[in-house]
């Protein structure tokens, strides 16, 4: 009998280091992806900024080509006649995007995706809603560490930049740093900001959320 509790013993033992190496091995796996899918991402990221400021700068000198020959005064931006008209949008590899956002403090140029979608998150940051023009936008990024994982890292004060893909840019200053629960969707469009800024913490507990002020 002893025997036999011996016998079971050990192999329970050994059962249970087995399935914590599994887990220490599932653990290492999950955390390499999560590297490697964020360095994907900022990698495409980069790829596609210079994409589209390559088409905002061409769009910058026709315009003032056609100014110096016209030889008038510079007229009125058109989301300024017009602030309820569709951002304009450049498609890359089958994605539109809006324009991109620069935040100086954490070293980011990113590019934002028209419209925001769980498969575009992976992509690059997305608008949640509102537009530039209107003085609501709201846009949200996966909290890789190329994309909006450093948020929090942010502090009142501090610039943040949105450039539209005619050209015009939008200059903001944070003004406050939010915590939210992952259900409290709505509070992320209500208030009087110009600019917000979201991404999810990275034990998906809670939501960072950047208020901005345009300048």
């Amino acid at each position: 009998m002893r025997s036999k509790g011996k016998n079971y013993g050990r192999r329970s033992g050994a059962l249970w280091i087995t399935l914590g190496l599994l887990l220490i091995a599932a653990a290492l796996f999950l955390a390499s992806y999560n590297l490697y899918d964020g360095l994907r991402a900022g990698r495409s990221a980069g790829e596609t900024v210079e994409v589209l400021e390559g088409d905002i700068g061409a769009k910058a000198e026709q315009g003032e080509a056609e100014q110096q020959a016209q030889d008038e005064e510079q007229p009125l931006p058109g989301y300024l006649l017009s602030p309820y008209m569709e951002m304009p949008v450049k498609s890359v590899d089958g994605v539109d995007y809006i324009g991109v956002l620069h935040i100086p403090s954490l070293g980011l140029e990113l590019p934002v995706i028209s419209r925001w979608s769980y498969d575009d998150l992976r992509i690059a940051p997305c608008r949640y809603s509102g537009s530039a023009y209107l003085g609501n936008m709201v846009i949200c990024g996966h909290n890789y560490s190329a994309h909006f994982g450093k948020l929090k890292s942010l502090q009142p004060g501090d610039t943040v930049s949105f450039t539209d893909m005619d050209g015009n840019e939008f200059s903001y200053t944070v003004e406050e740093l939010e915590v939210l629960r992952p259900t409290a969707v709505e509070e992320m469009t209500v208030g009087d900001w110009e600019l917000t800024l979201f991404t999810c913490t990275l034990d998906g507990k809670s939501r960072v959320a950047v208020r901005c002020v345009q300048n």
